[in-house]
């Protein structure tokens, strides 16, 4: 009996000490809530995006480049010098995260046109199959021509890169599907960066991209500008 009793005293008393020793070094006897999944990754990023509109609203009815980190990270402003174009790209995002804020993100600005990129992340990282990428895309144009019927979205194919080139086979699949579905489509069109990007020996080319083969460098974003300037030249888009 009193062994017993002795051997349940001793596990109370680890246990209250384990307790004291976790609350005095600041710990927690729970585990840390795990790292938000899906769009909701992006929530504190988009309430900044909000803040700052709600302080100074952007024009509407102009153009808007969204997108992932290859959005995020263009100089607008040099590539079209004096035309304000809103740029909304946002870290290592996919379609599917796009397609989540449309609200704060596409409609609070009424765009006459969206310039789109994403797709790449979409592949390398989730996994997700061209068929899934062109799915995802479909229903963010949809969803769009529902609100903004008159709307003008074009779609920047999916870029091949050094870092990723063993996705070439997805990469193309995923265009292909996309471009057939942007020709079939109203007010959307397929605007193909990744035949340029290419050299001689059918890889991409190296001047094209920063050191992690897979951001590119101005001379990357010189194609990019180039094919894009011509589309909205076009259709007379000016930011208003």
């Amino acid at each position: 009996m009193n062994r017993l009793f002795a051997r349940r005293t001793a596990t109370t008393v680890a246990a209250v000490t384990f307790y004291s020793l976790a609350i005095s070094f600041g710990g927690s006897l729970y585990a840390a809530d795990p790292e938000p999944k899906g769009p909701e990754r992006w929530k504190n990023e988009i309430e900044r995006i909000t803040a700052a509109d709600a302080e100074k609203p952007p024009a509407k009815g102009g153009v808007l480049f969204l997108g992932s980190s290859s959005i995020r990270l263009w100089k607008l402003d040099e590539s079209f010098p004096g035309q304000n174009y809103l740029n909304r790209g946002f870290g290592g995002s996919e379609i599917s995260d796009s397609l989540h804020y449309l609200d704060q993100l596409v409609f609070a600005y009424e765009p006459k046109t969206i310039v789109f990129y994403a797709g790449d992340n979409d592949l390398a990282k989730k996994k997700k199959s061209p068929q899934r990428v062109a799915a995802d895309f479909r229903e963010l144009s949809e969803r769009v021509a529902e609100r903004l019927p008159q709307t003008r979205i074009l779609y920047i194919a999916v870029k091949p890169s050094l870092q990723r080139w063993s996705l070439i086979e997805e990469v193309r699949a995923a265009n292909e599907a996309i471009a057939k579905y942007c020709a079939e489509t109203p007010n959307r069109t397929f605007i193909d960066i990744a035949t340029p990007m290419l050299g001689e020996d059918g890889l991409p080319r190296k001047e094209l991209f920063v050191a992690d083969g897979l951001h590119m460098s101005p001379a990357g974003y010189e194609i990019w500008t180039k094919l894009v300037a011509a589309e909205l030249e076009a259709e007379g888009t000016k930011a208003p």
